[in-house]
This record gives C-alpha cells, structure tokens and sequence, in this order.
C-alpha cells in the first residue's frame, strides 16, 4: 500500500500527529485527503476535505461517512489524554468513549468503502496499551482496549482483503503531552514513520525513539505468537 494517488481519512486532524498525517499525506502524493475534525477546518491544499467529525457522535459520523465516494486508508487517529487517577468513573468513561467507542464507530461506517478499496485501516493506539502509566490510567486503559480492538478486526477483516495495523506510539511533543518533561518524538517524525510502516506492510507499528526499544521484542515475543494463533481459528 502507497500513498501516491489513493484516499485517505484522517481523524483529530487539527494538531499535533493528526496534522502531521495529513501534511504527509499530501507530500506523497494522496489523491484526496479527509480531514475529520470537530471544528471547520480551512486547507489551502485542494486535495484536502474538510469533515466535521466529532467520533462521539454517532450522526456526524453517517454525515461524514455520506460525504466520502472512495476510501483506500482510514487512520483512527483522533483521541482523549487526560491525567485522573480511577477515583472517578467518569473520566474513564470519556477516554473510553473517544479512545474505544470512537475508533469503533468510525471503522464500523467507513468499512464498506474500505472492504470494496481491499483498504487499510490504521489504528494509532499507544505503547500505554502495554504497559499503563499511572498518572493516566483511564487513558492506559482505554489504548488497551484500542489494541484489543485492532487484533480484533484485524482476523475478522482479513477475508475481506483489509489490512488493519495498529500505531504503539511513545511520548510524541503535542498539546496532549506538553507538561510531560520527558523526551518526545516530533509529531512529522512519527507521521512519516508510520506511513513507511504502513508501506512495508508491519502490522504493528512502532513510530518513534521510545517505542522501537520494544518492536523487536513485542514482533518476536508469545503475546504475537499467541494473536497469530488465535486468529488461526478464522482460517
């Protein structure tokens, strides 16, 4: 799967990795790009669409999907990033919905167009999916089950031609991780990474400095082995 001439969406494409997935997208040379954001979104690139897309919401989300003919990638990028500390279900609640929910309905209303595009569906969970940190555990938790969810549909979709990767990003320097003093990724270094990914076909993805210690041990480890084995059972 290239980039030149096909279509992409991308979600939470205002900021940080979203933006950066959009910029790099043009760069290689995407037919169309859909920019799913909550608020209008103005591009001077024409090949940039604008979508208002808040993956909350159930009917902005079959507006969207109604305003797209043709879709090759969909990348679930857009998410929740908050500090709690599980005392309050609420805020659990909230990343689920976004993080989880989120992903889910959007890949549910664009799949049609993906399975008739043999598409591919990129998931940018985060390397918390496995390994949580405590000062955001709601957050951890709800990557967790992205991750789930992208193994998930990853079997299921096969037959159907569709290939599903999930992003285990580490720190990457955007507003959500701003007051974190600790050593980040650009958001164009991991933008290009992950795009060279998708290219060389990883199903996991491993997009910047942090998260590449582990690529080597996660591809080879018995957690793989044992998602290669269980999906076994769909063949």
């Amino acid at each position: 799967m290239t980039i030149a001439d096909k279509t992409v969406l991308v979600t939470g494409a205002n900021r940080g990795i979203g933006q950066s997935l959009v910029e790099e997208a043009l760069r290689r040379g995407a037919k169309r790009v859909y920019a799913g954001t909550r608020r209008h979104l103005a591009h001077p690139d024409g090949r940039v669409t604008p979508l208002t897309l808040d993956v909350t919401n159930a009917a902005q989300i079959r507006a969207a999907a109604g305003q797209v003919e043709s879709l090759d990638i969909l990348i679930n990028n857009a998410g929740l990033f908050l500090a709690d500390d599980l005392t309050d279900r609420a805020g659990l609640d909230q990343h689920l919905a976004v993080n989880l929910f989120g992903t889910y309905g959007v890949t549910q209303a664009f799949l049609p167009l993906l399975a008739q595009s043999r598409g591919t569906i990129v998931n940018n969970v985060s390397l918390m999916a496995l390994a949580p940190l405590p000062l955001t555990p709601a957050y951890s938790i709800s990557k967790a089950a992205a991750l789930s969810l992208t193994q998930s549909l990853r079997a299921l979709l096969a037959g159907q031609g569709v290939r599903v990767h999930a992003v285990l990003t580490g720190p990457t320097d955007t507003d959500m991780t701003r007051s974190l003093d600790i050593p980040k990724a650009s958001p164009e270094s991991v933008a290009r990474a992950i795009f060279d990914a998708v290219d060389n076909g990883d199903e996991d993805i491993f997009p910047d400095p942090m998260s590449q210690a582990m690529a080597d041990s996660w591809r080879g480890g018995a957690a793989k082995a044992l998602e290669r084995q269980n999906a076994a059972f769909l063949a």
